[in-house]
């Protein structure tokens, strides 16, 4: 049963599956990792926030896959399925590239896209946000998964400016275009044309007329090839001395006065009206015809009424996220973008979802146009961003965040490493860990707000412990802080440490002094998820928003 106007925790193949309806959904947007080879941090404006040593550690995420076991089984699997959507997909690009990053990276696209046209209504829209990197091998993976024929367009949106990287020893053209591809389920779908502003130039260039009260029009043709109905008569048009030709709307012909002349014109030769006799008073009544010298008339196409372009497959009026839009997402697209894919591909009521939601752009959006939303994201920080920070004053359902302790055992048995994730984010400030397999047991960590007086650091670290602790693992971890040096570390575990001589181990590193502040913090310090549920707060100085560089606001980061 599908629920709209819901963000999700977890990975969105496994929330598609389980809690997504057939064709419940009618616009899809997702912008998944790239596979650039590149890692993303998060963004500190105005130098605040984490310094440029450390950065590795509190990676938002590491966009390079690598060909492994889950890989493997995953190739395998569908090369297995002829009935599997992407199956000839994968197997003719598994021909090409072989056990390789790319084939890890567009298996794990091939069961996700597949969800998303299980989900997708008949009348439904996707738009699938990638780079020139991957863009080549996922079109055909969604021609084999939504058909070729329902191909609509490739967009591209230029989202910056030009780079120098010449001088920097580039020999390639620079890539400042990142691709839309525009797909539908089936040969119906939902569409609102949308309009761009004309050109300067070519404004210029056609709406070159202005009436004194600065209305710009071009004029158009009034004339006809063929005829039909009543276009075969002759316009009666009327001026004064040096003035300007004017309609003769009298039926019959007025005697000369003096100073003002009389005649009639009519289509050239071979040609006929556009309009009828009627419909040409019509526009004479209401100021809507210009005449040439000749006292040919032509109609006035006001540029105040017009729509705009038509929009093209080159989008080049939406800039990247600027000034208060910023939320040191690393991915963070303009919302302006999400605006125009929301109003082109879907209704006011209409379900939107995003499986890969980040901080939220895509809910912000459609929550402003009046639709519904699903948001999926397997990062808690993300969460942590779109409710702090995109969104402050929207209450949000939100499914597979543990709302007790039962549940965050469950999520530590289930999903380790998403329970680490959402344990050390527990803690206002501090960041997970991005690689979460030989991290040296640091699972996570932030930025002190104000520097300590009793040690040269303002590092703070974590690691989380989901199952039983171990009285060895607890004394690496509190040997590692004077060595890396940290000023502090937090040994998070699902329940409460009861062990004397752990608290002593703990209690051996002594202090931390902050400037300026009366207070003093353990070093060290034993913290479980079960005083998390009781609202019990960790001893830990005031640390920097992650986000933004700023002061963290240290309340509960509780996400229902």
């Amino acid at each position: 049963m599908t629920t709209p106007n819901r963000l999700y925790f977890g990975d969105c193949l496994d929330v598609m599956r389980e809690d997504i309806a057939d064709e419940s959904v009618d616009l899809i947007y997702l912008d998944p990792p790239f596979n650039s080879n590149r890692n993303y941090n998060l963004l500190f404006p105005g130098g605040g926030g984490i310094t440029t040593e450390r950065r590795a550690a509190v990676l938002a995420f590491e966009d390079t896959w690598y060909w492994d076991d889950a890989a493997s089984e995953r190739v395998e699997r569908m090369l297995r399925a002829r009935g599997h959507a992407a199956h000839a997909a994968i197997r003719g690009l598994y021909g090409m590239l072989g056990d390789s990053g790319s084939m890890a990276y567009i298996s794990y696209m091939a069961e996700r896209l597949a969800e998303c046209h299980r989900v997708l209504k008949l009348t439904g829209s996707i738009y699938l946000h990638c780079d020139p990197t991957m863009s080549h091998y996922l079109k055909a993976l969604m021609d084999s998964i939504f058909g070729h024929v329902n191909f609509r367009t490739e967009v591209a949106w230029k989202r910056t400016a030009a780079h120098s990287d010449t001088k920097q020893g580039r020999a390639q053209h620079g890539r400042i275009c990142d691709r839309l591809l525009f797909y539908t389920r089936g040969e119906a779908w939902t569409w609102n044309p949308v309009y761009t502003d004309y050109d300067p130039a070519y404004v210029d260039a056609h709406y070159r007329h202005m009436e004194p009260s600065g209305r710009r029009f071009r004029k158009d043709n009034l004339t006809a090839a063929k005829p039909g109905g009543d276009t075969q008569y002759e316009w009666r048009i009327k001026r004064p001395e040096g003035g300007e030709w004017v309609a003769d709307l009298e039926d019959e012909w007025r005697t000369p006065r003096h100073g003002w002349e009389y005649k009639s014109v009519g289509p050239y030769k071979n040609r006929y009206w556009a309009y009828s006799r009627d419909k040409m008073r019509d526009f004479a009544r209401r100021g809507r015809l210009a005449y040439a010298k000749t006292g040919m008339p032509s109609w006035k196409r006001y540029l105040d009424e017009m729509p705009g372009v038509t929009l093209q497959d080159l989008w080049t009026d939406i800039p990247p996220a600027l000034g208060k839009q910023r939320l040191g997402y690393p991915t963070q697209k303009p919302r302006a973008l999400l605006e125009r894919i929301i109003e082109a591909s879907s209704n006011p009521g209409d379900v939107v979802l995003d499986p890969f939601c980040g901080c939220g752009t895509t809910i912000d959006a459609a929550i402003r146009l009046g639709r519904q939303f699903i948001g999926i994201d397997i990062s808690p920080f993300a969460l942590d961003v779109i409710q702090r920070e995109r969104l402050p004053d929207v209450r949000f359902d939100v499914a597979g965040i543990p709302t007790d302790l039962n549940g965050a055992a469950k999520l530590a048995r289930e999903r380790p490493f998403e329970f680490e994730k959402w344990a050390v984010t527990r803690i206002p400030g501090l960041l997970p860990n991005s690689k979460q397999v030989g991290d040296g047991g640091i699972d996570g960590e932030g930025t002190l707000l104000a520097k300590a007086t009793n040690v040269d650091s303002d590092r703070v670290i974590a690691q989380v412990k989901g199952g039983l602790w171990k009285a060895g693992d607890f004394r690496d971890f509190a040997g590692r802080i004077p060595i890396l040096p940290a000023a502090s570390g937090a040994y998070i575990t699902l329940h409460p440490v009861t062990s004397r001589a752990a608290h002593a181990e703990a209690a051996k590193l002594g202090e931390l002094r902050i400037d300026g502040a009366a207070d003093v913090y353990p070093r060290a310090q034993l913290w479980s998820i079960a005083d998390y549920f009781k609202n019990r707060p960790p001893r830990m100085p005031p640390l920097a928003n992650p986000y933004t560089g700023k002061a963290m606001q240290q309340e509960s980061l509780r996400l229902f």
